[in-house]
């Protein structure tokens, strides 16, 4: 999947969301998984992969590593053959692109004893630093570097430690655990991100042969084992995209119901959903959200899970600027995630910035104008904007919201968005 800059969404404004849309797998849960087929040689399939072009990336790597990688984006599979020998070195050209690629060094270091891989990219939306990878690899035993603008890892033999994590990082406690799994002796990583893709990751490899307990919590304990299995195994549900559609829904004063979603990875934005006016009903298969009326002005302050997702803060944000009354959001994991700020005020949206807070009074409408996407959240936010702007609001740049959007246009027009790609 490849998109030009100039490509953009057209959005016509005044339509109201309702119907049914279904979701596929996490991006941010795939791409680590990927990374972890390095780990075992031979075919491992995964499954419920969502068509976006970071898969496609990630696919890239894995072959320049020497894996072959075959993907059908039809049946929403990814297969992926280990040999033997993996390369050492993910290059920087790659690497770049999308900042989860950053997650082989782990398996390279286990399964290599050596690593070469270019510092991370991705989206622009604050300092992301890699301490605690860096930190996290040299205390099992790596001689960690940066050199010309790779990070050099090597080991004769990785051993199993104690590791505590300043914060939670979601990235940090998957590079770490995706040492571990190989590393002789017991792995303890304290104050462990406890996000659902984390643990699906570690459901994956468990499946492998790995010997991971307090899954789910802030706890993991790995024991190592001398080698993994390839695995068959079905991603964990995109909740950041089923939160996108459901304060979408709410935007609009729509009604949708969101199938494949789980309603228990979102309890704090559904439930500031329902303080906004919401009504949510959870099935077996998803859950549907509806509401009649103009929603209220809720306070959201972005946590570490299972607080409020940062990655949902754009498309709040987005919601505030159209609710009855003020509200302010706080943002407490990124500290870049503001950037599109200014885009939304060209759409209408009365917002100010004071350090990591935005204040919003909400309007009735926002007035539709071209506008400019800085990262993959800020993407779906601003084409949720122009759905209750007046006229058409084009919005730039769509090769952001593809890497974590498959067919975004396409599932809002499902549900009676006038959404089209030019």
């Amino acid at each position: 999947m490849t998109t030009a800059p100039q490509d953009r969404f057209v959005v016509r404004g005044g339509a109201r969301l309702a119907g049914e849309v279904t979701v596929a797998g996490a991006k941010n849960s795939v791409l680590k998984q990927l990374a972890a087929t390095l780990l075992a040689p031979g075919r491992s399939v995964l499954s419920n992969v969502p068509d976006i072009s970071d898969v496609v990336i990630m696919g890239d790597l894995l072959r320049s590593l020497g894996a072959s990688v075959s993907c059908d984006p039809a049946a929403g599979t990814v297969t992926v053959d280990v040999p033997d020998t993996i390369g050492d070195v993910a290059e920087y050209d790659l690497v770049r692109r999308i900042r989860g690629s950053f997650v082989v060094l782990g398996p390279l270091l286990a399964r290599r004893g050596r690593a070469r891989v270019g510092m991370p990219g991705g989206d622009a939306i604050g300092s992301r630093q890699i301490d605690l990878h860096l930190a996290g690899m040299a205390r099992l035993g790596a001689e960690v570097s940066v050199e010309h603008g790779y990070v050099v890892a090597e080991a004769g033999a990785l051993v199993g430690a104690p590791i505590w994590l300043d914060i939670p990082s979601v990235m940090a406690t998957e590079n770490i655990l995706l040492a571990a799994v190989l590393a002789k002796g017991t792995t303890v990583i304290d104050n462990a991100a406890r996000e659902p893709e984390v643990g699906d990751l570690a459901d994956m490899l468990v499946a492998m042969g790995a010997q991971i307990d307090g899954i789910g919590s802030s706890t993991l304990t790995v024991e190592g084992v001398q080698a993994l299995r390839p695995v068959e195994h079905r991603t964990v549900p995109d909740r950041i995209v089923a939160g996108t559609f459901a304060i979408g829904a709410v935007m609009t004063r729509g009604d949708v119901t969101i199938r494949g979603a789980r309603a228990q990875h979102l309890d704090m934005p559904l439930a500031k959903l329902v303080e906004a006016g919401a009504t949510v009903d959870v099935g077996t298969d998803g859950f549907r959200v509806s509401i009649a009326d103009r929603p209220r002005a809720v306070d959201v302050s972005t946590l570490y899970y299972p607080g409020f997702p940062t990655d949902l803060q754009p498309p709040a944000i987005a919601l505030q600027a159209v609710a009855d009354g003020s509200s302010m959001l706080t943002e407490n994991v990124f500290d870049g995630r503001f950037a599109f700020v200014d885009e939304m005020v060209r759409l209408g949206a009365d917002l100010h910035v004071a350090g990591h807070h935005v204040m919003v009074r909400g309007r009735h409408q926002l007035s539709s104008a071209p506008v400019q996407v800085s990262d993959i959240r800020a993407g779906a936010a601003l084409i949720l904007a122009g759905l209750v702007a007046d006229g058409v609001t084009e919005v730039y740049d769509t090769g952001h919201v593809d890497r974590g959007y498959a067919c975004f246009d396409a599932q809002l027009r499902s549900l009676g968005a006038d959404v089209t790609r030019t």
